[in-house]
C-alpha cells in the first residue's frame, strides 16, 4: 500500500511539473527526467550552478531539490509559508495546481525580485530552516542520547550523554518519514502517537556497513513491536504474555482485558545500548559467565563490570579504604551493598569488578582465588531466550552454543532450529509460518531449510549481571540498528564528571 501511494504521488508530482515547465516556456518533456528538470529550472531562475550540483550531496541533497523546487513556486508568485509547505508536503496535489489552474500563472525574476519578506516572516524562515537542518542532522548523521540504565558500567554510566553516529553503518531510511520532528514515538503532549503511518517505507540503508563485532551499539528494541503502554520496555509484551498464558490466560483475553496494547514500526520502538558481541557466523556459548566466541573467551572491554567471588585464605581483609578508594564502593553506602557482599564465615567476598580491579584484588597475598561465578540472584534454566525448557537448559550464566545468522546463509528446519529462529523468518523477515502435522509451511510452501534476507547480531551488555540483553529477546536484525555510540560529550552525577567529558567509547 505504502509503494502504490509513493509511485502515484511520484506521478502526480512530474505531471504537475509539466504543467509548471509549459507556463515557464520550458520544454514539457523535460519535467519527466529526473535532475535534468532541476538543471532547467536551475538555468530558468538564474540560480549558480552550484545549486544545481549541491543535489548530488547525500541526504543533503534531497532538502536541496526541495528548495529549488519551493523557488520555482515563488516564480508563479506564491510567497506564503501556505504554499511553500503545500510544495513540501503535498507537491503531488500543488503542482498539478500551479500547473494547469487558469487561475496561476508563471511572473518570472521580476516578481520575485520585487517580493521582500516582513520581520515575521524572516523570523518564521529561519525556524523552518533550523527545524529542517536539525532533523536532517538528527535523522541521518548523529543524535543525541543520554544513558537511563547501569547495563554498560562502568564502560558507560548512567546519565552519559552520547552522540550516536548514524553514518558508521550506513543512515537508515525511516519506515515512517511523516513524524512530527525531535520526538520518538509519542508526542511530548497527552499519548498520541507521533508519527503517520499514511506512508511506510521498506528498510533501505544508504552506503550500508555492517557492525563490528565488540562495537557499542544503539538500535530499535527488537521485542518493542507489540508494547504494552502502561510499562512501555520496562516489561516487555512478551514476558508479560508467557506469565499471563502460564495463568491460563489466552491472547484474545488479554486483547479483551487490556486496551493500551499498541502496535510499533521499527524506526520507532524503543532505543537500547549494548555491546555488539556476536556478528553473522559467530558461535556463541557462556560458561559460568564467560562468554565465549568461535571457541575463544570473548575479549572484555577495560571499563566493563562482572561480579567476582574473591576466596581469603584467612591471613588478611580489604581495607575500607582500599574498597572505597580503589574499588570504587562506599561500603555504608545502602544504594552500593547489591555491589560489595561478604560473608564472613568462608572468608568469601562477592564484590563486582572490572578487569583492572580484578588485578589489584589478586595482588594480595591473602587472596586465594577471584574467579567469575554465576549471580545469586540468577536462576535456572527456562528463563532466557528461546523459553523452550525441551531443547535448551540454559540460563543467563550458561547459554548456548549458539549460531548468528547472516543474509544468505541458510539452516534445516530441526525442531530446535525453529525455537531458535522461527521469530526471525516470521516476524523480522515477514513469512508466513505454519506447522502441519510437524512439518513448517512458509508463505503456504512445504519447507525443509531457509535462507536469511538480512544480517543479524548478538548485543549484550558490559555489566553482565544487570543487563536485559539479546540472552532474554533474542536476535537484533540489521533494519533496527540506528548508530554507532562514539562519544560521550557530557556527563552528569551531581555535578559535571569532568573526567568523563569528550570522552571516547571504546
Amino acid at each position: 500500500m505504502g509503494w502504490m501511494i509513493f509511485i502515484v504521488a511520484t506521478l502526480l508530482f512530474h505531471i504537475g511539473l509539466y504543467g509548471m515547465f509549459k507556463k515557464a516556456n520550458i520544454a514539457s518533456w523535460k519535467a519527466l527526467v529526473p535532475f535534468y528538470n532541476t538543471w532547467e529550472m536551475t538555468n530558468k531562475m538564474g540560480l549558480p550552478i552550484h545549486w544545481f550540483l549541491l543535489q548530488f550531496i547525500p541526504i543533503v541533497g534531497q532538502f536541496i531539490s526541495i528548495w529549488l523546487c519551493i523557488k520555482f513556486v515563488e516564480h508563479f508568485g506564491r510567497f506564503s509559508v501556505l504554499h511553500h509547505a503545500m510544495t513540501v508536503f503535498i507537491p503531488f496535489i500543488y503542482f498539478p495546481y500551479l500547473g494547469f489552474s487558469n487561475n496561476e500563472r508563471y511572473a518570472g525574476t521580476v516578481v520575485v525580485k520585487n517580493y521582500k519578506k516582513s520581520s515575521f516572516r524572516e523570523w518564521v524562515d529561519a525556524a523552518v530552516f533550523a527545524v529542517v537542518a536539525a532533523t536532517i542532522i538528527r535523522t541521518f548523521i548523529f543524535e543525541a542520547y543520554v544513558i537511563p540504565t547501569g547495563s554498560m558500567e562502568k564502560t558507560l554510566l548512567v546519565n552519559d550523554f552520547l552522540f550516536v553516529s548514524k553514518t558508521s553503518y550506513g543512515p537508515r531510511i525511516p519506515n515512517t518519514p511523516l513524524s512530527f520532528p525531535f520526538v520518538h514515538h509519542t508526542l511530548p503532549f497527552g499519548s498520541a502517537k507521533s508519527y503517520l503511518e499514511w506512508i511506510s517505507l521498506p528498510y533501505q540503508r544508504i552506503f550500508s556497513s555492517p557492525v563490528k563485532r565488540n562495537d557499542v551499539v544503539v538500535f530499535n528494541y527488537p521485542v518493542g513491536d507489540t508494547v504494552i503502554a502502561e510499562f512501555q520496555s520496562e516489561i516487555n509484551y512478551y514476558d508479560y504474555f508467557r506469565a499471563y498464558e502460564s495463568r491460563g490466560g489466552t491472547r484474545e483475553m488479554l486483547m479483551a482485558e487490556r486496551d493500551d496494547i499498541l502496535i510499533r514500526p521499527v524506526d520507532k520502538r524503543e532505543n537500547f545500548i549494548k555491546r555488539c558481541v556476536g556478528i553473522p557466523g559467530d558461535t556463541l556459548k557462556l560458561r559460568d559467565g564467560i562468554l565465549y566466541v568461535n571457541n575463544s573467551i570473548a575479549e572484555i572491554p577495560a571499563f566493563s563490570e562482572m561480579p567476582y567471588w574473591i576466596k581469603l585464605n584467612g591471613k588478611g581483609f580489604f581495607s575500607d579504604a582500599f574498597i572505597r578508594e580503589e574499588l570504587n564502593v562506599d561500603p555504608e553506602d545502602p544504594e552500593q551493598r547489591d555491589l560489595l557482599q561478604y560473608q564472613d564465615s568462608s572468608n568469601l567476598y562477592r564484590i563486582t569488578l572490572t578487569p583492572r580491579q580484578v588485578e589489584l584484588v589478586k595482588s594480595f597475598d591473602f587472596v586465594e582465588k577471584a574467579a567469575v561465578r554465576p549471580d545469586l540472584n540468577s536462576a535456572g534454566f527456562g528463563n532466557t531466550f528461546p523459553y523452550d525448557t525441551t531443547w535448551f537448559k540454559w540460563s543467563e550464566d550458561n547459554f548456548g552454543p549458539l549460531w548468528v545468522p547472516g543474509k544468505g546463509t541458510s539452516i534445516e528446519l530441526t525442531p530446535q532450529h525453529q525455537a531458535l529462529y522461527r521469530r526471525i523468518i516470521e516476524v523480522y523477515e515477514g513469512n508466513t509460518w505454519e506447522l502441519k502435522d510437524g512439518k513448517v509451511y512458509i508463505n503456504g510452501e512445504l519447507s525443509d531449510r531457509y535462507t536469511f534476507k538480512m544480517n543479524y547480531y548478538w548485543m549484550m551488555g558490559d555489566n553482565r549481571h544487570n543487563s536485559q540483553d539479546s540472552r532474554f529477546w533474542g536476535f537484533v536484525p540489521e533494519d533496527h540498528i540506528v548508530g554507532k555510540a562514539t562519544l560521550i560529550w557530557f556527563s552528569w552525577q551531581n555535578g559535571p564528571r569532568w573526567d568523563r567529558i569528550f570522552k571516547a567509547i571504546n
